[in-house]
């Protein structure tokens, strides 16, 4: 779509297949964000005990860190279109590392959240500029079972990280869980040095504002874009209420201590590799717009029937095990379906525009991501009265998910009808 450059320019496939090295580097840095996110949950206690902060607070140590993840993730994309891969994500784990490391001598609750967004604006260099990456190297069948397996990895880390941040807490104060990721995040550094540059000099776009403000304009005004990139947006935030929300619901809601997050996130975890593994077996026997339809109506179906389980369960006490059984089979579930579609969904942004992956990457993701910084600071507060108005979010973005991109189908398939 994109006449950026001649075709002969578009990156090409460098490989047939993935080696272990590889997925693993791609999806530790696919992992930097849940690891970011997760693993401060169970120390929110702790901050708001030491700063006076109420939940609504706390929750501004997620939702500033999305938003600015957010901001930047318009540019990151464009950035590696002109510099090459590996100078952006390198780049962008160091300055990363800045803010983590920072956040160990934060006097306050305030330049904890300022740190957070230094975190949030640099996190995005390594997790949306890998994506591309897939892309560059792999094509067809293989760049979506790279996806998966990347995925599959990836699905780890929202179950580990809240536990990990409980047993962080077992050394010390909440420092200690900043001091655990940022340590993490220098390893992946360490990897990401030992990549491949994936886009030839000759591929690349001028480094001049104009031409970035270009790239990103005829991207992010592609009627097209638009609707896959707010399928996939609707699509997941059905799944990431929850985890926006984890710190509430697990707390609160279920009842539950600073080291049992493993309950929500464990069934979690198990829908996620479950239908991560599903994809990259189904990569040569079933078309990519096929499973993508496939993921959203199961999506919807599972959304639905988890406001079914949660609102004949009665009222959670902590002796109940069947109201906890019934409060989170529902998540889980949601969480195999979106699976089904996350990996094929961001192969299809990035195949939209060849000459200019690293935009398509950054414009898929950037309207996911404001999503997700509405829902950490401003709806999961709202819907986490009780799990029953919780379960109706996730129905509602499952539904609007699933009807964007049923418009994508029409939109696309009409005119070949029309022929």
């Amino acid at each position: 779509m994109s006449t950026a450059f001649p075709s002969s320019h578009v990156p090409q496939p460098r490989q047939a297949r993935a080696g272990a090295r590889l997925t693993l580097t791609l999806a530790s840095l696919a992992m930097i964000g849940p690891f970011t996110i997760d693993t401060v949950f169970p120390a929110f206690t702790r901050i708001g005990q030491e700063f006076g902060s109420d939940e609504v607070a706390l929750q501004q140590l997620i939702s500033a860190y999305l938003a600015a993840f957010a901001v930047m993730s318009v540019f990151h994309g464009p950035l590696s279109d002109a510099l090459g891969r590996k100078k952006v994500m390198i780049g962008g784990l160091t300055i990363y590392l800045i803010g983590m490391f920072g956040s160990i001598f934060a006097p306050n609750l305030g330049s904890l959240v300022l740190l957070r967004v230094l975190q949030g604006m640099s996190a995005g260099a390594a997790t949306i500029v890998s994506r591309v990456v897939i892309r560059d190297m792999f094509a067809g069948s293989e760049a979506q079972r790279l996806m998966a397996q990347v995925m599959m990895i990836f699905s780890v880390a929202p179950a580990i990280a809240p536990i990990l941040g409980g047993w962080l807490l077992l050394l010390g104060d909440w420092r200690w869980v900043f001091a655990g990721v940022g340590t993490y995040g220098l390893a992946v550094l360490v990897a990401t040095t030992r990549l491949p540059e994936t886009l030839p000099r000759e591929a690349r776009t001028p480094l001049q504002i104009g031409s970035l403000l270009g790239s990103l304009l005829h991207v992010g005004t592609s009627p097209v874009m638009l609707r896959v990139a707010a399928a996939s947006a609707f699509g997941f935030a059905s799944q990431f209420v929850f985890i926006a929300g984890a710190s509430i619901v697990v707390v609160r809601l279920l009842g539950l201590g600073e080291q049992d997050f493993w309950v929500l996130f464990g069934p979690l975890i198990v829908g996620m590799m479950s239908g991560a593994w599903l994809v990259g077996r189904a990569a040569d026997i079933m078309e990519r717009a096929r499973l993508i339809t496939v993921g959203f109506l199961g999506a919807v179906t599972a959304a639905g029937l988890n406001l079914l389980l949660v609102s004949l369960a009665p009222e959670f006490t902590g002796g109940l095990r069947w109201s906890l059984l019934m409060a989170v089979v529902g998540p889980m579930l949601i969480a195999f379906a979106v699976a089904l579609l996350f990996a094929p969904i961001q192969l299809e942004v990035l195949d939209l525009f060849p000459h200019e992956r690293g935009a398509a990457a950054s414009m898929g993701t950037f309207f996911g991501l404001v999503l997700n910084a509405l829902l950490a600071g401003v709806i999961a507060p709202l819907v986490t009265a009780n799990l029953v108005t919780l379960a109706a979010t996730s129905l509602a973005f499952a539904v609007l998910g699933g009807g964007m991109w049923g418009w994508h189908l029409y939109a696309v398939r009409r005119p070949a009808r029309q022929h």
